[in-house]
């Protein structure tokens, strides 16, 4: 095998779109800070415990795992910020009142969830910690809308779900946690002949309401259709209630709701209202660009339970979804040691100019920016150098 190929699903990032990604990954932290975050940047490396105590069996499959050659302990590479941004939550920081953090960083994935999807995403998130109320829901879906603007993206669909419609379904019985989770699975993947055998055995109003749970989806009236189909109870009416306020107030001229009461993909830490932000790509494909929710129970493992609700999203992936950004418009200046081109060549650069002196017998290789300027002497002021239009 040659020395330069990589593994399966990692790849190098090359000058055009580095570009653009290190563009979006600016704009992105200044639009979240705009929204009073703050960021944060936890280790790429932890104790494997504090990775993945809470979070689901498919964290736990995603979670490359080390030995500590220091202390002989188990490590994990991150898959996911939010454990650790928990962690910070709790332990660092110990705020009594409100928490705004984020975050971008790398991830590294053992698998890939998808199709042509990266093991080395550059995760971006932000999270609320410290408000139960509906306030902070809307704030986290409208923050991710601002974002994926930011970055160009048009015509939004905010897709919603709620963990605990499903929760308020199977809450007359007690069933093992495999069993759980399998029904969980079979919902997320529209398994219904899946979801049938394991409804066999349950209570017929259970089963009856579990089978009607993948035929709800479609736009926001599907919550009222609910409440028609589905055995009413305090808590599935709470659940119904909360996902209605939030598509009322979420939707928008750019950016359609839509409801899947069966969506349950994405980390099991998640303990209430979860969404879904899709676009088209410049191909005319459909893209998951964003995920989030709420997980009200992710900082029990740390000591500290706290309200808590975020989102994130793969910048490498994003810059998938818009187009191409033109190159940079640059001056082009030839290499030399003159004091009056060398000062010329630094102020301008102190101004926010992209300045490429051109290295001798390479005057005209200037890839990855568009020179529409260049430094020349002036002719009117002797050693003076003066920018002209190209």
């Amino acid at each position: 095998m040659s020395a330069w190929v990589l593994p399966d699903h990692i790849a190098d990032v090359l000058p055009s779109e580095a570009r653009h990604i290190e563009e979006l990954r600016r704009g992105l932290l200044d639009t979240a800070r705009g929204y009073g975050y703050e960021l944060v940047m936890p280790p790429m490396v932890e104790h494997l415990e504090s990775l993945l105590t809470g979070t689901g069996e498919a964290l736990d499959l995603m979670t490359f795992k080390l030995v500590d050659q220091l202390s002989g302990r188990s490590l994990g590479l991150r898959a996911d910020s939010t454990p650790q941004v928990a962690r910070i939550d709790a332990h660092l920081l110990n705020r009594q009142g409100v928490a705004r953090l984020s975050y971008c960083g790398p991830v590294v994935h053992t698998r890939i969830d998808r199709p042509l999807a990266s093991r080395e995403p550059l995760q971006f998130g932000a999270e609320i910690y410290g408000h139960a109320g509906l306030e902070a829901d809307l704030e986290v879906v409208e923050l991710a809308r601002a974002c994926l603007r930011h970055a160009g993206v048009q015509r939004l669909q905010l897709d919603l779900a709620d963990v605990r419609v499903i929760d308020a379904v199977l809450a007359p019985v007690q069933l093992p946690s495999d069993t759980v989770r399998a029904i969980h699975a079979a919902l997320a993947g529209k398994d219904v002949p899946g979801l049938s055998d394991l409804a066999q055995s349950l209570p017929e109003t259970v089963r009856k309401d579990l089978m009607a749970l993948p035929g709800l989806f479609g736009d926001a009236t599907v919550i009222a259709r609910a409440r028609t189909v589905l055995t009413a109870s305090a808590a599935l009416l709470a659940a119904l209630d909360d996902l209605q306020w939030l598509a009322d107030h979420a939707a928008s001229q750019d950016m359609t709701v839509s409801v899947d009461l069966a969506d349950l993909r994405g980390y099991a830490y998640y303990t209430g209202m979860r969404f879904a932000v899709f676009a088209h790509n410049p191909q005319g494909a459909a893209m998951e660009l964003a995920r989030g929710g709420r997980y009200d129970e992710v900082g029990a493992v740390f000591g500290r339970k706290r309200p808590a609700v975020g989102f994130s999203l793969d910048l490498k992936e994003l810059v998938g979804a818009v187009e191409p950004r033109p190159l940079v418009a640059a001056i082009r200046s030839p290499w030399g040691m003159e004091p009056g081109l060398r000062e010329a060549v630094a102020e301008l650069r102190a101004q926010g100019h992209t300045v490429v002196c051109a290295l001798p017998g390479h005057d005209h290789e200037v890839n990855e920016f568009h020179c529409d300027r260049e430094l020349v002497p002036d002719p009117a002021r002797a050693g003076a150098w003066t920018v002209k239009s190209l």
